[in-house]
């Protein structure tokens, strides 16, 4: 290794605000923490469910109603059929996404543009 280009490691101690330490190794001599393992709830089993604005209780109710069972709703709007066109055959046509003639365009007549007029040259006296 390069001499003066590496930072000094120590045998550090970690300290938590609920008091629990442990030794580790750090380029700090003495890491200070908020909250550690031994204090959060997740890994310490007391881990409460956040709840936002009684989404938990909500649902807790609506289960607790229908008793674990799915509830089969009416859809929202209703689906009319046109009878004039139920009969009938229809062709859906989708989008054509390339530049190629459709059988419209066979009828029209091809021009590419106005025909640009040549100017005569000027002569040069």
């Amino acid at each position: 290794m390069k001499p003066n280009v590496h930072p000094n490691y120590y045998v550090s101690n970690v300290r938590c605000a609920c008091g629990s330490s442990f030794v580790t190794r750090s380029t700090l001599k003495e890491i200070k923490l908020e909250i550690c393992s031994a204090c959060h709830p997740f890994y310490t089993g007391k881990q409460r469910l956040v709840d936002t604005a009684g989404r938990v209780e909500r649902f807790s109710r609506r289960f607790a109603k229908t008793g674990g069972e799915t509830v089969r709703r009416a859809p929202k709007t209703d689906v009319k059929k046109i009878e004039s066109l139920a009969g009938s055959a229809i062709v859906k046509r989708g989008k054509v996404l390339s530049s190629a003639p459709t059988t419209a365009d066979a009828d029209k007549p091809k021009s590419k543009g106005k025909a640009k007029e040549k100017k005569p040259a000027a002569e040069k006296a």
